[in-house]
C-alpha cells in the first residue's frame, strides 16, 4: 500500500468519512479512495500529479479547460429562444445571436451585526427598487465570480425581516470590470 493511501484512508477515518451516520452513509469515503487507488496505481511524481490534480478538479466541476468561443456548435436550445452553453452551463444567451451572460458573475455575502456572514446567489438587490440584471461577458477568457459583500441591517418595519446593502459601492466597479449589466427598475419596490 503506497504512502497516498496510507495519507488518505488515516485522513478520510479521522474525518469520520467511512463511519455510517456521516454524508452519503461512508460512502464518500470509499468514493475517494477509489479514485485515490487508479490516482495512486498511475504513478505520478510530484509535477504530473499536481498538473492532473488540477485537471481532474476543474473537468469534475464541469469547468472548461481553454475559453469559450461562443461558436454556433457551443450552444444548446433547452427552451424556445433560450441558449445555454455545452461547455459552461451557467453561461445564456436569448436567441441564436443574443449576447452571452453570466448567472455566476457573482455570488453575495452578507454580514450580519453579530459578525456572522452567509452566502448564497440570486437577484443583486441595490438601492431603493433597483437590482443588477444579467452579467453580459465581455471576454471569455476572463470570467470570475466575483463576491459581493452586503451589510445585513434589521428591517425597522419587521424586525424578523432583514434588509441589505452593498458594504462597499467598489464592489460594483469589479463587477464592471468583467462585465456588462442592467440595472433594472423591480416592480415591488422595497424600503430600506
Amino acid at each position: 500500500m503506497s504512502n497516498l493511501i496510507k495519507h488518505a484512508e488515516r485522513e478520510l477515518k479521522l474525518a469520520g468519512l467511512f463511519d455510517k451516520d456521516s454524508d452519503y452513509n461512508g460512502m464518500l469515503g470509499d468514493a475517494v479512495m477509489e479514485l485515490m487507488k487508479v490516482f495512486s496505481n498511475q504513478g505520478h511524481s510530484g509535477m504530473s500529479a499536481s498538473m492532473v490534480s488540477s485537471l481532474f478538479d476543474k473537468l469534475s466541476r464541469f469547468k472548461q479547460l481553454t475559453p469559450l468561443t461562443f461558436k454556433d456548435d457551443e450552444w444548446n436550445e433547452p427552451g424556445e429562444n433560450s441558449y445555454q452553453n455545452k461547455r459552461r452551463s451557467s453561461v445564456f444567451k436569448d436567441g441564436k445571436d443574443g449576447k452571452p451572460y453570466f448567472i455566476d458573475a457573482y455570488t453575495m455575502i452578507a454580514i450580519f451585526p453579530d459578525g456572522h456572514t452567509s452566502g448564497w446567489s440570486g437577484t443583486l438587490l441595490l438601492e431603493g427598487n433597483k437590482s443588477v440584471r444579467r452579467c453580459y461577458i465581455k471576454d471569455p477568457s476572463s470570467m470570475p465570480t466575483i463576491k459581493i459583500r452586503l451589510k445585513a441591517h434589521y428591517n425597522s418595519n419587521d424586525l424578523a425581516d432583514w434588509d441589505f446593502e452593498l458594504a462597499k459601492e467598489s464592489q460594483l466597479e469589479e463587477l464592471k470590470k468583467y462585465y456588462d449589466f442592467e440595472i433594472r427598475e423591480n416592480e415591488n419596490p422595497r424600503t430600506n
